[in-house]
């Protein structure tokens, strides 16, 4: 058992409490697998029949509770967010506005709601707070949110006096302490990020972190979120935090390679160039002069249609 642990904890790079977790998963995984077939050996013809009218009782159920309780015509309405967004103050935007930007009305509304019970937005994160903003809407929204990224200070100090200044009853030792704000993790440019960034992420740790910034500056930055998923030994779990708390900028330009300049050590440097292929590219460039466009390296015949498309956004000329 003990060789079986080192072996995949070698082979996959995980940690001794990842290689538990993954033999607990296996041996789930087996259950699971063998349930169904004891599952009919204990299986009689009665229960079938007992589970079948089960079934109709609890369709019939459902049907009337449907016919009793149409869905609103507001609920229907999607998130249909334009694809060239503009920057906007979410304290200035009326119920129309909210609509130009994809936004339902019952939603617009709420939002005005909020303001009109509570105060402007004083930060960004604040918006995501509000009742019922999908996750993936608001990850949209708010690179283009015109306010600061964090709760100005003179706020915070309003949020102290006003809770210091109620009188009490009988003497509240926590009573200077301010109160503690929910805290909401607001996206971020994975490009521009450090390790402790990316570590606010839950399942990112110091050896992670350090892995995704190094993968990420040998590419010379991410040019699509998809990008990611490169980056060797992150769980699936892990990816999905990232594509969501993390994003890359539309104007993004990542670093690029000139190929009539870079040397052969330089070109395989890139996580997407092979030696064979550095070699090639700077053959290539030797015996028929300076390459004129980035699309001359498809003549070389081991590079294929696939490998250019990766390549293309990190080469110039």
């Amino acid at each position: 058992m003990n060789k079986l642990r080192h072996l995949i904890r070698r082979y996959f790079g995980f940690s001794q409490r990842e290689v538990n977790g993954f033999l607990w998963l296996i041996t789930i995984m087996v259950l699971l697998t063998a349930a169904p077939f004891l599952f009919n050996k204990f299986y009689t013809p009665e229960q079938n029949i007992n589970a079948a009218s089960d079934r109709q009782l609890l369709d019939s159920l459902v049907a009337q509770l449907e016919a009793k309780q149409p869905e609103s015509p507001q609920r229907r309405q999607l998130y249909k967010l334009p694809e060239q967004l503009q920057p906007f103050n979410p304290n200035q935007l009326t119920t129309e506005g909210w609509q130009q930007l994809g936004l339902p009305t019952y939603m617009a509304q709420r939002i005005l709601n909020y303001r009109k019970k509570v105060g402007d937005f004083t930060y960004k994160a604040e918006l995501g707070k509000i009742y019922g903003m999908p996750d993936s809407v608001f990850q949209q929204l708010y690179p283009y949110i015109q306010l600061p990224l964090e709760q100005p200070e003179k706020y915070k100090r309003n949020q102290r006096y006003a809770s210091n200044s109620r009188p009490a009853p009988y003497p509240d030792w926590n009573s200077n302490r301010p109160p503690r704000e929910r805290f909401i993790l607001a996206p971020f440019n994975i490009n521009n990020a450090d390790t402790t960034q990316l570590k606010q992420i839950r399942g990112i740790g110091s050896k992670l972190s350090a892995r995704i910034v190094k993968y990420r500056n040998s590419l010379g930055g991410f040019h699509t979120m998809a990008q990611v998923r490169e980056v060797y030994g992150l769980p699936p779990n892990v990816v999905d935090s990232l594509v969501k708390y993390t994003f890359v900028p539309k104007a993004n330009a990542p670093q690029k390679i000139n190929i009539n300049a870079a040397t052969t050590d330089e070109l395989r440097a890139h996580p997407y160039v092979s030696s064979n292929m550095a070699r090639l590219i700077v053959a290539y460039r030797e015996q028929h002069g300076s390459y004129q466009q980035v699309e001359e390296i498809k003549n070389i015949k081991v590079i294929t249609q696939e490998q250019f498309e990766k390549l293309r956004p990190y080469l110039e000329v």
